[in-house]
C-alpha cells in the first residue's frame, strides 16, 4: 500500500503520476507532534500557524489568523473577545465546549463540539466573550480570524 493517497487513487486509474508533496497535511501525525509539545507547555496547549505568505523581510502578509490549537484537558483559556473579528471554530479532534459569557462572565451559552458529530463548529460574533474548555487530552480546533493576534489590540479580557 502506498503512503500517498493521491498516488495510491492515481495507480488504480491506471494513471501513474510521479508525486511531490504540495499539500500540507493537517492530519493525527501532526496532531500528535504538536500534543507532544502542549504536554509540556507551562500553559496545557500549543499552536501551529497555518499562514503561508510571508515578505523577504521575514514579515507576515498574509493579515488572518489560520491556527491549529492543541490543548490538554486542564488548558484554561482566559475568557476573552475580540473586538474588531469574529472568530470561526472547529474542532478536528478530540471534543470541548464553546462557552459566551455577558459584560459580568455570567454564563450565557455553551455548545459542545465534538470531531464527528452534528455540531464540529461555531462561529463567535466580534465583542461576544468567550472560552473554549477541552473534554480530553489532545483535543484540537481549527481558528480562524481576520486578523493575526495582537493581545494589544485584538483582544479584551474578562
Amino acid at each position: 500500500m502506498l503512503e500517498n493517497s493521491t498516488e495510491q487513487i492515481s495507480q488504480s486509474a491506471g494513471i501513474k503520476y510521479n508525486t511531490v508533496e504540495i499539500l500540507k497535511r493537517l492530519d493525527n501525525i501532526l496532531f500528535d507532534e504538536i500534543d507532544k509539545k502542549a504536554m509540556t507547555s507551562p500553559r496545557r496547549r500549543m499552536h501551529h500557524d497555518l499562514r503561508t505568505a510571508v515578505t523577504e523581510k521575514g514579515e507576515w502578509e498574509d493579515s488572518s489568523q489560520r491556527m491549529l490549537n492543541v490543548m490538554m484537558k486542564d488548558t484554561v483559556i482566559p475568557i476573552h473577545r475580540h473586538a474588531e473579528t469574529s472568530e470561526t471554530v472547529i474542532i478536528l479532534r478530540g471534543s470541548g465546549d464553546e462557552v459566551t459569557y455577558n459584560e459580568k462572565g455570567v454564563e450565557t451559552e455553551r455548545v459542545t463540539l465534538r470531531y464527528g458529530s452534528g455540531c464540529p463548529a461555531v462561529q463567535v460574533p466580534r465583542n461576544v466573550y468567550h472560552n473554549f474548555i477541552p473534554h480530553e487530552d489532545g483535543t484540537v480546533i481549527f481558528e480562524a480570524k481576520d486578523r493575526a493576534y495582537d493581545p494589544e489590540q485584538t483582544e479584551q479580557f474578562l
